[in-house]
C-alpha cells in the first residue's frame, strides 16, 4: 500500500488558537461529511464529484486514453479550451507533473490553453504559432455560448477548417460539454465531433476528475488512470466512516474554521516550494474562493511560491497584519537529484553547502521560514506529499475537494453555486448591446452618462 499526504497542524495551534477550538469544531466537521454523504446539505444536486475518483470505469479510461493517444499522434500542438474549471484543473496536474522547461524542448505533443482570456495579442500570438502547424483542439464548455472559450473556439475551428479542411478538422476536434442541449452539442452532432460529457452534477471547479481534465492530462502524456487511483484512495481516506482524528480533510476543514472564526484569520495562503506547483495553488484559488466566498463570509484564497516570493512578499507576511496564516505544500522527494559543488577560492562563501543536495538547501529554507512565521504570529499548516506523480497528485486533488467541501458546510454556505460571478457578465453584455439585452444596455449608458 503506498503512503497517503500528510497533514500537520501543530503550527497553526498556539499563541491565536488552541486544540480546545478545533475540537469544538469537531462535531460540525463531522456532521458536514455525513450531510455531503446523504445529500442533506444545500447545494446537493452538485455532489457528483464526491464518489466520482471510485466510480470512474477502467473502459472510461481506455477510451480516453484512446482520444489522448489519436491527438498525440496526428497534432503537433493541441489547443484546450476552457475557462475557470474547464482548463484551471488539468493546467495545474499538467505544470506539477512536466518538465519545467518542456515548453522549450522539441519533440512530444504540446498541450496549450486557451479560451481562459480574452487577450487579443495572446490569441493573436496563439494563432501565428499555429500557423501551418498540425494542431487539435479540445473545447470545453457545457453551453457552448460562454464568452471567453467561444470566442477563441470560433476562431481556432475556422483556422483549423482553412488549414487542414473540414474533414480532416473533424478528426482534430473533440467537445466536452452536455449530454443533450446547448450550442456546442448541438455543432458537436452536426459535425460529427468526438465527444465526452460533463455531468450536470459536478460544477465546474470540482470537474478535473472528469473528462474535463482527464483528457488534456492524458493528451500531455501522463497516467491518468495513476490519477484517478490516487484520488479513489484518499475518497476512502476522508470517507464518512473514517473518525475525526484520522480524516485529514475534516482536520482541515476545522482548523481552518476555527483560525477564521476565532483568531481572526481572513486570509489563507497556500505556499509551495517547488515552482512546479504554482498552478495547483491557482486551481486551488478557485476551488475555494467559488466554494467560500459568498453570504458576506469566507476566507481570501491567496498563493506565494516560495523561496522566490519571500524576496518580494516576505517583509509583509512577517510584519504585516495579523490576518494571514499559510498552508504550505511540502514535497518530501524530489524527481531529480543535484549536488551542491565544492569551490576552491570559494568567493561566494558557500562551500558550507558543499556536497549537500540542493533540495537539502530548499527544505532549510522551508523549515527556517516556518518557524519565523510561526514566531511572528502567523500560524502554519502543512500538507506533506511523499513525491511529485500521478498518483500523489490524484491524492491532493481529492483532498482539497472534500476539505472544500467540509469547509463550507461548517462556514454555513453552500459551497457549490457562485451566483456573484453572474454581474460582470450581465454588464459586459449590456455594454456589447448583446440581443436580449436592450434594457440593461439602455440603463447602464445612463448611468455611465450620468457618472461623466
Amino acid at each position: 500500500m503506498l503512503e497517503k499526504i500528510q497533514v500537520s497542524n501543530f503550527a497553526a495551534l498556539g499563541q491565536d488558537i488552541d486544540q480546545c477550538k478545533v475540537d469544538a469544531l469537531k462535531e460540525q466537521a463531522v456532521n458536514a461529511v455525513e450531510k455531503l454523504e446523504k445529500g442533506t446539505g444545500e447545494g446537493n444536486d452538485f455532489l457528483g464529484w464526491l464518489h466520482l475518483p471510485s466510480s470512474i470505469t477502467e473502459a472510461e479510461l481506455s477510451d480516453i486514453e484512446a482520444t489522448a493517444k489519436s491527438l498525440r499522434e496526428s497534432c503537433e500542438f493541441v489547443v484546450a479550451i476552457g475557462i475557470g474549471g474547464s482548463y484551471l484543473g488539468a493546467k495545474a496536474v499538467i505544470e506539477a507533473l512536466s518538465d519545467s522547461f518542456d515548453a522549450y524542448k522539441p519533440g512530444n505533443c504540446k498541450v496549450l490553453f486557451a479560451g481562459n482570456n480574452i487577450g487579443e495579442d495572446y490569441l493573436a500570438d496563439l494563432m501565428d504559432l499555429l500557423k501551418g502547424r498540425k494542431f487539435g483542439i479540445i473545447v470545453i464548455s457545457k453551453s457552448g455560448t460562454t464568452t471567453e472559450p467561444a470566442i477563441a473556439f470560433r476562431l481556432l475551428k475556422d483556422m483549423l477548417e482553412q488549414q487542414e479542411g473540414k474533414e480532416v478538422a473533424s478528426k482534430r476536434i473533440v467537445a466536452i460539454t452536455d449530454a443533450k442541449k446547448g450550442a456546442l452539442r448541438s455543432l458537436a452532432t452536426q459535425e460529427g465531433y468526438k465527444t465526452y460529457v460533463i455531468p450536470d452534477n459536478v460544477g465546474g471547479r470540482f470537474s478535473v476528475l472528469t473528462p474535463v481534465g482527464l483528457l488534456p492530462i492524458a493528451v500531455a502524456g501522463y497516467d491518468v488512470k495513476a490519477l484517478v487511483a490516487g484520488a479513489t484512495d484518499m475518497e476512502k481516506a476522508t470517507g464518512v466512516n473514517v473518525p475525526f482524528g484520522e480524516n485529514i480533510a475534516a482536520q482541515y476543514a476545522a482548523v481552518r474554521n476555527a483560525l477564521y472564526n476565532e483568531g481572526g484569520k481572513k486570509i489563507e495562503i497556500m505556499v509551495n516550494y517547488q515552482p512546479k506547483l504554482h498552478f495547483i495553488a491557482e486551481w486551488w484559488k478557485q476551488l475555494y474562493g467559488e466554494s467560500e466566498g459568498k453570504d458576506g463570509k469566507g476566507i481570501f484564497p491567496a498563493s506565494c511560491d516560495f523561496t522566490t516570493d519571500l524576496h518580494s512578499m516576505g517583509q509583509w507576511i512577517q510584519d504585516g497584519e495579523r490576518s494571514i496564516y499559510e498552508t504550505v505544500i511540502s514535497v518530501e522527494t524530489p524527481n531529480r537529484e543535484l549536488d551542491f559543488p565544492h569551490d576552491d577560492e570559494n568567493l561566494d562563501g558557500l562551500n558550507f553547502l558543499a556536497g549537500k543536495r540542493v533540495d537539502e538547501v530548499n527544505k532549510m529554507a522551508e523549515l527556517g521560514t516556518r518557524l519565523a512565521h510561526v514566531d511572528g504570529g502567523v500560524p502554519n499548516i502543512r500538507i506533506s506529499v511523499p513525491v511529485l506523480n500521478e498518483y500523489y497528485i490524484g491524492q491532493l486533488i481529492y483532498f482539497f475537494e472534500i476539505g472544500c467541501g467540509i469547509s463550507g458546510n461548517i462556514l454555513g454556505v453552500n459551497p457549490f453555486n457562485q451566483p456573484g460571478v453572474e454581474a460582470y457578465k450581465k454588464n459586459m453584455f449590456a455594454l456589447l448591446n448583446k440581443p436580449g439585452y436592450e434594457a440593461e444596455s439602455k440603463a447602464i449608458q445612463e448611468r455611465l452618462q450620468n457618472e461623466k
